[in-house]
């Protein structure tokens, strides 16, 4: 029999790793969503200018331009940025001119990472009393826009950005997305950015609509130019200056397909929990974090079983059905079949073999690298 003080403390452990999986729940019911408005344009509407920032995006610009075509706002100027593209891009733009202007990106300055240095060309470009950037892969509703600037400018907001649909297509998509959208929503405390007195910030770069007087006050894209998670630095330097933030689930407004294979997410979510802003520390804990949050307790029923003690069977059962459980949730809130909730220890996996990735990149000092290019470490 498992010694009083054992169990004891394996419940007590159990009660923690409950609470905390519970964080995603509360964050997932908080968070606001923004549906599509109906027929009619408010009067009033400041001009708007939409930049994406563009690199080899042939298979996914043509239906984001379009869509952004189609708006039931008169838009007053959409221009591509294009970084160094060879697979079309630049004749899916030209295609559509006059009412998308194509800017060929200038040569990537040193300490830049590319995705910044875009947006802040195309910012500078542009003379909308607000900037849309939005991502090139982002299929819109005809209504996204007019709904998304109509709220921003309701809520007196600076800086509003919506959270979009995510679809999925292939098995390791179907697996690793929905821990991915659990992890963004807990990490960044998501719909806390809502409460100005909190110290919550984050934005997604997929669909972010600016103040442009807010955005030059804090220094655009320049301030971030080093970060390869910019659209969370951005929204921290809003908040560090009081300015207002908000952000919306919207899966009816807009959609996007991340990643199409395990290469793509690996890349993509491997930039994204490495940047360059390397800690080893910080990685170490955050594998710690998901194996103990994530796979130990899933051993406490198995313990028990073993031992014979009732109180570890009843807990161990209630971890796997809450654990499972929230995690099929996960996994239909992005379309996903709820099977797939049931293999997040593999999508844990897959975390933690980027974190051991990321740990091994780090203690060689080798680059970040990300479409294509590289960018050194910082500590």
């Amino acid at each position: 029999m498992v010694a009083l003080v054992g169990v004891v403390v394996l419940l007590l452990a159990s009660v923690l790793v409950l609470l905390y999986q519970g964080v995603a729940i509360v964050f997932a019911y908080e968070m606001p969503a923004l549906d599509p408005l109906g027929p009619g344009t408010p009067p009033s509407l400041p001009s708007l200018s939409v930049v994406i920032a563009a690199r080899n995006e042939v298979d996914d610009l043509p239906a984001t331009l379009d869509s952004l075509l189609a708006q039931d706002l008169s838009i007053d100027e959409i221009v591509v940025v294009d970084g160094g593209s060879t697979d079309g891009t630049r004749e899916v733009v030209r295609a559509r001119a006059p009412r998308v202007r194509l800017i060929e990106e200038p040569p990537l300055p040193e300490g830049w990472i590319g995705k910044s240095w875009a947006c802040s060309v195309g910012a500078r470009a542009t003379h909308g009393d607000w900037i849309l950037f939005l991502d090139a892969d982002v299929h819109l509703h005809p209504a996204a826009v007019r709904t998304a600037l109509s709220w921003a400018v309701r809520d007196s907001a600076d800086l509003a950005s919506l959270a979009t649909r995510i679809e999925v297509g292939s098995t390791w998509e179907r697996i690793v997305m929905p821990f991915y959208v659990q992890m963004v929503l807990t990490h960044l405390r998501a719909p806390r950015v809502n409460d100005d007195a909190s110290s919550a910030a984050m934005a997604n770069g997929q669909f972010t609509l600016v103040r442009r007087a807010a955005y030059e006050a804090v220094g655009g894209h320049e301030a971030v130019r080093t970060q390869l998670v910019e659209d969370v630095a951005l929204a921290q330097r809003f908040r560090a200056r009081g300015l207002r933030l908000r952000v919306a689930w919207a899966p009816e407004l807009a959609q996007t397909r991340m990643y199409r294979s395990r290469s793509e997410i690996s890349e993509g979510i491997l930039k994204t929990v490495h940047g360059t802003r390397y800690s080893t520390a910080a990685q170490i804990g955050r594998l710690i974090g998901l194996v103990g949050l994530f796979w130990l307790p899933l051993g406490l029923l198995p313990l028990g079983i073993a031992v014979g003690s009732l109180p570890l069977i009843g807990m161990g059962a209630f971890l796997y059905a809450a654990l499972f459980g929230k995690h099929v949730a996960f996994a239909r809130s992005v379309g996903a079949p709820a099977a797939y909730g049931l293999l997040y220890p593999a999508a844990v996996a897959f975390f933690v073999v980027l974190l051991a990735r990321s740990i091994r990149r780090g203690a060689g000092g080798r680059p970040v690298e990300w479409k294509g290019r590289e960018y050194s470490l910082r500590g």
